[in-house]
């Protein structure tokens, strides 16, 4: 079983704010910037509404059906292929979904999830 980890955060804007102009700072100094992976939200309220229940749902079906496209995924959740992109863009973003070039004349991509489970940790 594989497990993926992702680094789920809550900061406030001003701290979010302040991190981004360090790493801008670090940049135009040429000093190595430490690339980091996860999402931070605001607020659980923020974090409650990026990941809902129809996004764990889509993640379930690329596992579990394996999509050839997004397209694809949409007609096997019934969803509309703009709302799904918007979904799997933002899964992706994240870290929780990556792409395999599936058609390259038609420029198709196939979503995939190489993991079973999810764990979330979150700093008290």
């Amino acid at each position: 079983m594989r497990i993926r980890k992702v680094k789920v955060g809550i900061k406030d804007i001003q701290t979010l704010l302040n991190g981004f102009i360090n790493t801008c700072e670090s940049l135009q100094e040429g000093k190595d910037v430490k690339q980091e992976k996860g999402v931070y939200f605001t607020s659980i309220e923020a974090f409650r509404k990026a990941i809902t229940p129809k996004r764990v749902e889509l993640l379930q079906a690329i596992k579990r059906e394996k999509p050839l496209s997004i397209r694809h995924l949409s007609t096997l959740l019934n969803r509309d292929v703009n709302n799904v992109s918007d979904d799997v863009k933002f899964l992706e973003q994240v870290g929780l979904i990556d792409f395999k070039e599936n058609n390259a004349k038609e420029k198709t991509v196939k979503p995939f999830v190489n993991y079973d489970q999810i764990m979330f940790e979150i700093a008290v």
